[in-house]
């Protein structure tokens, strides 16, 4: 039985009897637990780290990512973020440019985001699980019908929130954000591989605080320290 914590217990009530649900997990109860071939990240206590950070009722921005890193010790369950301690990823790190050229935010000695989730920046990837070594290796596997279901919630809230999608795979929801007093902002994914594509120069993080304070929504403090 998975419990948030919080509101999130009361929002997706029933969400964990679905059929897509249980057989999402007969699979993970066979990765994590019966074949022994393949680390799996984050740890099965981490797959909700967001939604256990971030309640329903603070939500105030979205960021969305792909699925989480698969390399040993990166993921904890927070989109992008890794735990203090750990090196940042070259995506991260990219973020971190952006929001220095964007706002002027010093670049932080350590990659955890834990502060803006307590702030209401939801860190929630579109697939919560992966093998190690194998991106996208549990796509298709019920992950996504479950974030589209978060998604739908916070698309319903009458508050004003922002939608950040970063990437193909986020950009994907973008159809199911239909209300028409949030903001959604898009650009390129991060990645090395893509960030020069759209992701730099994006400035969504000032973008996203105009939108809030515009709303009257206490805007997030972006400088990790």
């Amino acid at each position: 039985m998975v419990n948030f914590g919080n509101d999130w217990d009361e929002i997706l009530k029933g969400e964990f009897e679905k059929e897509y649900y249980l057989r999402l997990r007969d699979f993970l109860k066979e990765e994590y637990f019966q074949q022994r071939q393949y680390d799996i990240y984050p740890s099965m206590y981490d797959i909700f780290n967001a939604m256990k950070a971030t309640p329903y009722s603070k939500v105030k921005a979205v960021l969305i990512g792909q699925d989480p890193y698969h390399g040993p010790g990166q993921a904890h369950g927070m989109c992008f973020s890794v735990r203090k301690g750990v090196k940042a990823p070259p995506s991260l790190q990219n973020i971190f440019k952006e929001l220095y050229d964007d706002l002027g935010c010093r670049i932080p000695a350590h990659g955890c985001l834990e502060s803006w989730a307590a702030q209401g920046v939801l860190l929630l990837n579109t697939v919560l699980t992966v093998r190690a070594g194998q991106p996208g290796s549990h796509r298709g596997k019920g992950w996504e019908i479950f974030t589209d279901e978060v998604i739908h919630k916070l698309n319903e809230r009458a508050q004003p929130t922002v939608f950040l999608l970063w990437g193909a795979n986020a950009r994907a929801k973008k159809e199911l954000i239909t209300n028409e007093q949030h903001l959604i902002l898009e650009a390129a994914h991060p990645s090395p591989f893509s960030a020069r594509n759209g992701f730099f120069g994006c400035r969504h993080f000032s973008r996203t605080n105009e939108f809030l304070q515009s709303h009257g929504i206490e805007p997030v403090d972006w400088q990790i320290l």
